[in-house]
């Protein structure tokens, strides 16, 4: 049975036990107030009134009685046109709300329920509305996700067509086609690698193996990875480990490929002469690194798209810097060890990431020096 006639039905019912029940009440309930009533007029009529005493109590209640059977339709009538027009609204918010999922369903997420009202039906097409956004976000960014997939693989599967015919056609020999072809390959298989670990951190299932981490160590082997790449390009990469003993409950190689990532970015967005700092500092209950440049910045329009999968701010970027994952992936990781990644940036002055980390269970203290 649908929802109007069961709500309908439902509600006549509840009329009838009433109507049952206000007839039974009053009958008993009228009983004490006749009896006085009659009392009365019997100490007013003498002798006749006492004759007359049956009479009265059965006339005043059969009058009664009938007063209310005669009540009763009219009232019912009204009752069950109320109990229509109740359920009719009902339902037709639920029927609003039934054309809403199905428009949902056919992929219209554009598509959203009026709000009106403080009551349970308002904050349902306010959950609705939600929900709507929600979903038109993501359909969103798997379309985005799709060509930004598949603009970074039309160039290098270009590229190894190209090798193969120029080898083919002698323009280029073998030994050469075959190692940019490789090359090629190589990239291709970075950017597979790169699309799997940000669906596993997207996910929450990136295994972590947490333990306690010494900043200063994981920052000695940050920039000793990096150290002659910064070289190479002519920027100046600074490294304060703070105070000493500064640990992090984290994983060391999820860490490590955080601060890679951001260091990657850095360089990447840095010009020649200039500098990248990477410092540790006490945040309250955590540890936060920081990872400042001197590079281009960050309009304040883009900031809150940096860590999207494949966001370029600078739509000038060539396939080859970085398969554009990179700041997604760290900001999974850090919110996979319960901490949080975070960026201000001004253009033309550089950007600033706060990876703010879980301080290590025990922290060690500066060990206490002694004169001899």
């Amino acid at each position: 049975m649908r929802l109007f006639p069961r709500l309908l039905l439902n509600h006549l019912a509840v009329m009838a036990v009433l109507s049952v029940v206000l007839l039974v009440a009053a009958e008993l309930a009228a009983h004490p107030f006749i009896q006085h009533h009659v009392n009365e007029m019997v100490q007013l009529l003498g002798d006749a009134g006492a004759a007359m005493r049956g009479d009265l109590n059965e006339g005043m209640r059969a009058t009664l009685t009938r007063a209310l059977l005669s009540a009763l339709p009219p009232a019912l009538l009204v009752a069950a046109v109320t109990a229509w027009v109740a359920a009719r609204r009902v339902t037709a918010s639920v029927r609003t709300l039934q054309a809403g999922s199905a428009a949902l369903a056919r992929g219209e997420y554009r598509r959203r329920l009026p709000e009106g009202g403080q009551d349970e039906l308002a904050e349902l097409a306010h959950s609705f509305n939600t929900m709507a956004s929600t979903l038109a976000s993501v359909e969103q960014s798997r379309v985005e996700l799709i060509g930004n997939v598949a603009h970074e693989l039309r160039a290098p599967v270009a590229a190894v067509r190209g090798y193969v015919e120029a080898a083919q056609d002698g323009v280029m020999a073998h030994d050469q086609a075959l190692s940019a072809i490789q090359r090629e390959l190589a990239g291709l298989e970075r950017l597979a690698g790169d699309l799997s670990l940000v669906s596993r951190v997207e996910a929450g299932q990136v295994e972590l193996t947490l333990q306690d981490v010494l900043v200063a160590a994981l920052l000695a082997q940050v920039q000793d990875r990096y150290a002659l790449a910064f070289e190479d390009k002519g920027v100046t990469l600074q490294v304060d480990a703070g105070r000493a003993g500064l640990q992090v409950r984290a994983d060391p190689a999820r860490s490590a490929q955080i601060l890679a990532n951001l260091l990657s970015n850095a360089l990447r967005h840095t010009a020649p002469g200039g500098a990248v700092r990477v410092g540790a500092q006490d945040a309250g209950g955590g540890v936060r690194l920081v990872v400042q440049d001197t590079g281009t910045g960050i309009a304040p329009e883009h900031l809150h798209r940096v860590f999207e999968r494949f966001f370029r701010a600078d739509a000038a970027r060539t396939r080859g810097e970085g398969s554009g994952v990179g700041l997604t992936v760290a900001r999974g990781l850090t919110r996979a060890m319960g901490g949080e990644l975070s960026v201000t940036s001004t253009p033309g002055v550089g950007s600033v990431f706060q990876v703010e980390l879980p301080a290590s269970r025990d922290r060690l203290d500066p060990p206490a020096f002694t004169e001899t």
